[in-house]
């Protein structure tokens, strides 16, 4: 005789893990969830250099055990500038604004966002290029959306990432931070491909090039909201601006009071 499965016990199997993952918090289900995600991202027009950076991404348990435990951001400011050096910053970008004056001052004339702002992001993301990271920029990503913890956050980044990934702009083994943002000022993958410049005119975006990567910075911050010619301190037009960039208030803080001294 055959035996009914009543509808109750239907909806709790459908609502397993085992049947409806869609994410884990270990990486035992990584590669299960990876081929769910190859079809979504297929969809999105992920292409098959994209589908196939997917397909080799590895759980990457350092960016879980990073995403676990950021502590710069529970500091005090005066503690936070400390950490992320804001006086050498401050030297060494005075320096580069004199050295580079008509590169950022170009910038300026484009896009409306004063030099300063631009070399305290790039001296605090990555000591101005001297280091944007040791992570594989897609395995990182991957592994976030995967994670339950903020999957819905880090989704559109990782799609971004495998799109960027089929327009040559990063390959499977580009490196970046633990977060899987990339380049100079460690833009977010659905970030630099919506905002990306190609300030070079070499026809590609290269984050991993200053220009390209400052450029496509300052072009962010002007389609959030930037106004030129307006002040970035706090109660300024432009302070809100910088939580665009980066959700905590002490980095937005460090970094109008650097983006200031640089630009004296």
């Amino acid at each position: 005789m055959r035996r009914l499965i009543a509808p109750a016990l239907i909806s709790a199997l459908l609502a397993s893990p085992a049947l409806a993952a869609t994410c884990g918090n270990t990486s035992s289900g990584f590669n299960a969830w990876k081929q769910d995600f190859s079809r979504e991202a297929k969809r999105a027009g992920v292409g098959k250099a994209g589908l196939q950076a997917l397909a080799s991404a590895q759980y990457a348990s350092r960016t879980i055990a990073a995403d676990r435990n950021q502590k710069s951001f529970r500091y005090s400011l005066e503690k936070f500038m400390q950490v992320r050096g804001s006086a050498t910053i401050v030297a060494q970008g005075r320096k580069r604004k004199a050295r580079n004056a008509d590169f950022y001052a170009a910038l300026e004339r484009k896009y409306g966002v004063p030099a300063g702002v631009l070399i305290a992001i790039h001296g605090m993301e990555t000591a101005f290029g001297n280091y944007m990271g040791d992570s594989q920029v897609v395995s990182a990503i991957v592994t976030l959306t995967y994670d339950c913890r903020r999957s819905d956050f880090f989704r559109p980044h990782a799609l971004g990432a495998l799109k960027l990934v089929d327009q040559g702009a990063i390959t499977a083994t580009t490196k970046g931070a633990k977060h899987g943002e990339l380049g100079h000022t460690q833009f977010l993958p659905g970030n630099a491909l919506r905002y990306g410049v190609d300030w070079n005119r070499d026809g590609r975006v290269d984050f991993y090039n200053m220009g390209d990567a400052l450029a496509s910075t300052a072009h962010f911050l002007r389609q959030k909201g930037w106004k030129p010619g307006k002040g970035y301190q706090p109660g300024q037009p432009n302070f809100r601006i910088l939580k665009e960039w980066n959700a905590a208030t002490v980095y937005q803080q460090a970094l109008a009071i650097m983006g200031r001294q640089i630009d004296g």
